[in-house]
C-alpha cells in the first residue's frame, strides 16, 4: 500500500489516485493519519477490501507528511560508512541518536528556509512505526516497521555544532524535516534491505549511495532504540545519510536561496523542496 497525507486525511493510492480512508471505510479508520498507525494491524488487514467507487485525482501540492503527528522523532548520525569516512571520524560502535523536534516536520514539496549561511542537506529512509515497540528483538523489528519514506534531514551546521555540539536545535527549523512522498508499505518493496538512496541540487548529483552502507540496519536501529526507551505507533526514525553532504565538500557547499534539492529512494519515491528565504 502507499498512504498519502492529501489536505491532512488519510488516503491509499491506487493507480495514481486517491481513495479516503474515512470515507471508504465508513469511518471505522482516519480521518487523520496518526489513528491509522494508532491502529495499524486492524487497518491494513481490512485495506484490501476497501470499496473502490470514491477513488479521485490529486496534486503533488496537497501531499503532507504521511506522518504529521509523531510522540517522537529519532535522528541517526554518522549511520553511513561512507559518510563517516567522509567527517573524518571513527564508525560509532552504538547509534548516535538525536532528535529533530516534531515542529520541523513538513511535506515532501514544502520549501525549506535558508536560517543561515551553512544549510546543508541530508537525504535519509524515514521508517514510521506502526505499534508499541519496547525491548524488541532484531530479528523481530521489520514487524514493528509500517512503512518507509524518503526524508531529509537539513541542517543549520553553525547552529548544529554550537554550544557543546547539540545537534538538535541546528536542525529543527520549521521545515527542516520533510517526509514523503507518501508512506509505502513493506510488501511493496523490492529489498527492504537495499536501497539506493541519491539527492541532487538541481541539476548536480550530490549523494548516491545504497542503504547496504549503514552501519546500524533499520532492525538494528529498533531494537538499539527500543532497548532504551519504548516507541510508539506513528514515531520516526531519520535512519541516516550516505557520503555528500555539504560540509565535508572541499571547500564546504551550503545550500543558497533559489536551489531545488531533489531526494530519491528506490521503490519510495521522490520529493523536492526549494530553498528560499526566511520569512
Amino acid at each position: 500500500m502507499k498512504i498519502a497525507n492529501i489536505n491532512g486525511r488519510a488516503n491509499l493510492l491506487i493507480d495514481e489516485q486517491a481513495l479516503d480512508i474515512a470515507l471508504a471505510s465508513s469511518g471505522q479508520f482516519g480521518p487523520s493519519l496518526q489513528s491509522i498507525y494508532d491502529n495499524f494491524d486492524a487497518f491494513a488487514a481490512a485495506a484490501s477490501g476497501f470499496p473502490k467507487e470514491g477513488l479521485e485525482s490529486f496534486s503533488l501540492s496537497q501531499l503532507g507528511s504521511p506522518a504529521p503527528e509523531p510522540r517522537q522523532v529519532f535522528a541517526i548520525g554518522l549511520n553511513y560508512h561512507g559518510h563517516a569516512a567522509e567527517a573524518g571520524m571513527a564508525v560509532p560502535t552504538v547509534p548516535a541518536a538525536f532528535t529533530k523536534f516534531p515542529s520541523s516536520l513538513g511535506g515532501p514539496f514544502e520549501p525549506v528556509p535558508r536560517m543561515g549561511e551553512t544549510l546543508d542537506w541530508e537525504v535519509e529512509i524515514v521508517a514510521v512505526i506502526s505499534r508499541r515497540a519496547h525491548r524488541v528483538a532484531e530479528v523481530d523489528a521489520w514487524d514493528y516497521v509500517a512503512g518507509l519514506a524518503v526524508g531529509q534531514d537539513y541542517s543549520e551546521r553553525t547552529m548544529q555544532f554550537a554550544a557543546g555540539s547539540q545537534f538538535s536545535l541546528g536542525k529543527s527549523y520549521p521545515g527542516f524535516g520533510p517526509v514523503g512522498p507518501w508512506l509505502t508499505t513493506l510488501d511493496e518493496i523490492a529489498d527492504r534491505d537495499n536501497l539506493r538512496l541519491e539527492c541532487w541540487i538541481d541539476d548536480d548529483k550530490v549523494q548516491d549511495a545504497p542503504s547496504t552502507d549503514m552501519v546500524f540496519s533499520i532492525p538494528s536501529l529498533i531494537a538499539k532504540l527500543s532497548a532504551v526507551t519504548p516507541l510508539w505507533p506513528g514515531d520516526l526514525i531519520f535512519t541516516g545519510t550516505p557520503a555528500g553532504v555539504g560540509i565535508t565538500a572541499q571547500p564546504p557547499r551550503f545550500l543558497q536561496v533559489g536551489e531545488v534539492v531533489r531526494s530519491t529512494i528506490g521503490d519510495l519515491g521522490s520529493i523536492h523542496n526549494t530553498v528560499i528565504a526566511p520569512d
